[in-house]
């Protein structure tokens, strides 16, 4: 159910854009055990001349870089989920990219299940409503 925001530099390419949203879905799925049905990725390019590092461009570096944001519901994962989540995202866009900056991230904000949901249902309803049905 995540929703992922990626930020990546260079220039709209529907075959890379592809690419990352299956990496990223498969990563997700793997790592923090979400449902790849129901997660939704977004990818955004910017031009590496406008992507700053160590007070520098991306251009002026020679580098690529990203930027991937994902919310879940907190307490969902463990930190050894997460570290291996981060890691895996990083070294899968290094593979995409090819040369991706010391400085690329990843943040994975944990949010609570009552702020958090889809189809106009909140991740706690859904919760609650699972340990009624199995009841």
């Amino acid at each position: 159910m995540p929703i992922i925001n990626v930020s990546v530099t260079g220039k709209p390419d529907t075959a890379l854009s592809a690419a990352i949203a299956r990496e990223v879905t498969e990563l997700t799925a793997t790592h923090l055990r979400k449902d790849p049905t129901i997660t939704a990725v977004a990818i955004s390019y910017f031009d590496p001349q406008h992507w700053f590092a160590g007070g520098k461009s991306l251009a002026e570096h020679g580098t690529n870089t990203f930027w991937l944001d994902i919310k879940v519901v907190d307490g969902t994962n463990t930190k050894l989920e997460l570290e291996a989540y981060l890691k895996a995202i990083f070294a899968a866009f290094g593979r995409m990219l090819g040369g991706v900056h010391e400085e690329s991230y990843a943040f994975v904000h944990e949010v609570p299940a009552a702020a958090y949901g889809y189809g106009g249902k909140t991740q706690e309803f859904r919760f609650i409503g699972g340990r009624l049905n199995a009841a």
